[in-house]
């Protein structure tokens, strides 16, 4: 994998430089084909390529985004509530994103509980606009292929405040402050929560129900539905109801939904209407300062180097996002899913963010969510066929903020004229 993809570090400085246009680079010994890279926009460019290696063709689609530009920035996208999906193309269109790739792992199905319905939230943690969204799951609930040794599903990709990217570990920290002391949270807006853990609902949450989380366990997604269970709102401070099985239905504004299992559920029994309660969360990096963006996903490449243990077996349609040049520049990139191509491993799909000049790297939701969207002043274009021939919603993406070309005929003559900041462009400022 490593030798048929030596020349994609010469095309990924092309890519780099946003040229557009010239013949398409050819590496005769690999059948690699790299078609003109294309400006977007200010600091954001796209291409494609095609390469073969040994079960038949690779066709890919990537956005390269210069974040020492200063009218680029980047902004978590998800349809206003964390238990909701949309297709990517409908998310970057909201908000006006001139690019988007599809985000994290997701709650998609729930087959080994009959009755109980998927949330379609996120795994990981999520953070937009510097809104710390949710927390992540227990590392045997999530979705997705196998992590390799020492992941976590509270690993991430993200923007902070200094207008880098960089992978990093957000964790949850938070309490239950009650008459009788402090409970220790362990959960925010998260489809499963530990065993014997309570969790933190909010308006952010949206409609979906908040049965799921308290099936299965730490190590096992597939087990059983926990029956000790209980479900306390809290409305301005004071506790405004009780039930014994978690709810649907938005939270209101103002109020924060408190749902325990097990011993968690036997500590929340202790309260009475009445009662003042107070809730605090946060999410903690390691890295420095904060996360103005963050998604969950499992990183693949760290310091240059492809991580060890990854997967060499599976072969799939991929999405992945690197970062290069000290955290000032971002890779976005999608397989595509048309029929006649193949896929990657997750090992492949690392060695070559690698070549591409990823220096850290992670590997994001694949199949039919793999999505990658441009958009100008006419609209998003899908770039990629998705494999299940037609746009999955998803909870999450990550969008890619920048001015606009304008149309002919509007604002200054001339192509190559640039409107104006797209919606949001400020967001990872």
């Amino acid at each position: 994998m490593r030798a048929m993809l030596t020349v994609l570090v010469a095309w990924g400085a092309l890519v780099g430089g946003g040229m557009a246009g010239g013949a398409p680079a050819t590496a005769a010994d690999t059948g690699l084909h790299r078609f003109g890279a294309t400006s977007v926009a200010p600091g954001v460019s796209y291409a494609e390529f095609r390469m073969t290696v040994p079960r038949g063709l690779v066709h890919g689609h990537l956005v390269t985004v210069d974040l020492a530009d200063p009218r680029v920035a980047v902004d978590l996208l998800y349809p206003g509530a964390v238990g909701a999906r949309s297709p990517v193309s409908e998310l970057a269109a909201d908000r006006g994103a001139v690019a988007a790739v599809n985000g994290d792992f997701f709650n998609i199905s729930e087959g080994q509980h009959p009755g109980v319905e998927a949330t379609g939230a996120s795994v990981g943690p999520a953070v937009a606009s510097g809104r710390q969204l949710k927390s992540a799951v227990p590392d045997g609930q999530r979705f997705g292929p196998v992590m390799p040794p020492g992941a976590t599903t509270e690993d991430v990709i993200g923007v902070g405040y200094d207008h880098r990217a960089r992978l990093d570990r957000l964790t949850l920290h938070g309490a239950v402050l009650t008459p009788e002391g402090a409970l220790p949270l362990r959960g925010l807006n998260q489809y499963a929560l530990p065993v014997d853990g309570i969790g933190a609902y909010t308006a952010r949450w949206g409609p979906a129900s908040r049965l799921r989380a308290t099936c299965g366990t730490d190590t096992d997604r597939a087990a059983p539905c926990s029956t000790d269970t209980t479900e306390v709102t809290v409305r301005h401070g004071r506790v405004a109801a009780l039930r014994d099985a978690p709810g649907a239905g938005g939270v209101a504004v103002g109020s924060v939904v408190l749902v325990g299992r097990e011993e968690g559920a036997r500590q929340l029994r202790k309260l009475h209407l009445g009662e003042r309660v107070s809730v605090s969360h946060h999410l903690a990096g390691r890295g420095p300062g904060r996360l103005r963006f963050a998604v969950g996903g499992f990183p693949i490449v760290r310091n240059g180097t492809p991580v060890d243990g990854l997967d060499s077996g599976a072969v799939a349609v991929r999405t992945s996002a690197g970062t290069g040049a000290g955290g000032r520049v971002l890779y976005l990139l999608a397989l595509d899913g048309a029929p006649g191509q193949t896929g990657l491993t997750v090992c492949e799909l690392a060695d070559l963010m690698e070549e591409l000049g990823a220096r850290n790297a992670v590997d994001l939701d694949g199949g039919g969510s793999s999505t990658l969207v441009t958009g100008d002043a006419y609209g998003e274009t899908v770039r990629n066929h998705p494999s299940g021939g037609a746009e999955r919603p998803v909870p999450n993406a990550i969008g890619v903020f920048s001015p606009r070309a304008c149309p002919m005929g509007q604002g200054r003559k001339g192509r190559g004229v640039w409107c104006g900041a797209s919606q949001g462009a400020g967001a990872s400022r």
